[in-house]
């Protein structure tokens, strides 16, 4: 009997971590299930067309990604148009999917996962072309991730201070109108998530409504955002029924903003935009869950 394929993408950069065991312990792991590993190592340089290749090579029904947020978006925009299973071993800076997903937190159990059959078909957001796996928005957490890319301390603390000079160093409120549902709504806002879960990837629950398979995103408009709101969020007492809150769940929405406002999808920072045009793409995505 022929053995199954299975590829394995390996962002060798990500999380800054050495992930030479990483690939052995998978290997090991693929040869007790009697599967055939083929190791793919990202380098920046046309990695989606080399993946596309080994997927017409190989045909394997399930690949596996270790790698941040980055990483699982850029497979899975690969590998949009095939039937194959994604599994997730989290070993990036960003890994707000896997968090998302209840993931634990040893390689072990993760390989476990990965390889088994249990999935679910993930909706993706399609927001000005991009594609966006969990969590986006438009407003101060952008201007956060921006500073922290910025800058030179990494880690839990180095966004602690990025978000404490964001706060202190936060300009006047945007001007948002939004059409979602057939209505159209302006609002001064500080920040907008647009949002296919519930977490970022530090565990923190921005958007309590959020499901990722249920044909629908949320747009969590935060109207203020002062020190002691953004306590509230980063502690996890996310207050639901504040005025400076409204959550908007939809399929489809525009939103146009009165200058340009900084615009991150998924902890990466993609500039300042004034218009956004959002969709969600249902069922896009086969991915390997406990």
């Amino acid at each position: 009997m022929l053995k199954k394929n299975v590829i394995l993408v390996v962002n060798p950069i990500s999380g800054d971590q050495d992930k030479s065991e990483l690939v052995e312990a998978v290997s090991s792991f693929a040869a007790t299930v009697d599967c055939n590993l083929i190791v793919y190592e990202t380098s920046g340089a046309q990695d989606m067309a080399k993946i596309k290749a080994l997927y017409e090579l190989h045909q394997p029904k399930r690949i596996i990604v270790a790698g941040g947020d980055g990483t699982i978006k850029m497979v899975a925009e690969a590998m949009e148009s095939e039937d194959v299973i994604l599994g997730i071993l989290p070993a990036g800076s960003a890994n707000g999917l896997s968090v998302d997903l209840n993931l634990p937190t040893t390689l072990e159990e993760n390989l476990a996962i990965a390889f088994q059959n249990n999935f679910i078909e993930m909706d993706m957001i399609c927001i000005n072309g991009k594609k966006s796996l969990h969590l986006s928005d438009i407003g101060l957490n952008a201007d956060l991730v921006k500073n922290y890319e910025n800058s030179d301390t990494r880690g839990m603390w180095g966004y602690a201070l990025q978000a404490y000079t964001t706060l202190k160093d936060a300009g006047e409120p945007f001007t948002a109108t939004i059409t979602a549902n057939n209505r159209t709504v302006e609002c001064m806002a500080r920040m907008i998530v647009i949002a296919n879960s519930q977490k970022y990837g530090t565990g923190v629950i921005i958007n309590p409504n959020g499901i990722m398979n249920d044909g629908k995103f949320e747009l969590v408009i935060l109207k203020n955002l002062d020190l002691l709101l953004f306590g509230q969020i980063i502690t996890g007492n996310m207050p639901i029924d504040s005025e400076d809150i409204q959550i908007i769940s939809t399929d489809r929405a525009k939103i146009s903003t009165d200058f340009p406002v900084s615009f991150q999808i998924d902890g990466e920072y993609c500039g300042a935009e004034t218009e956004l045009d959002i969709q969600i793409l249902h069922n896009q995505m086969k991915v390997a869950i406990p």
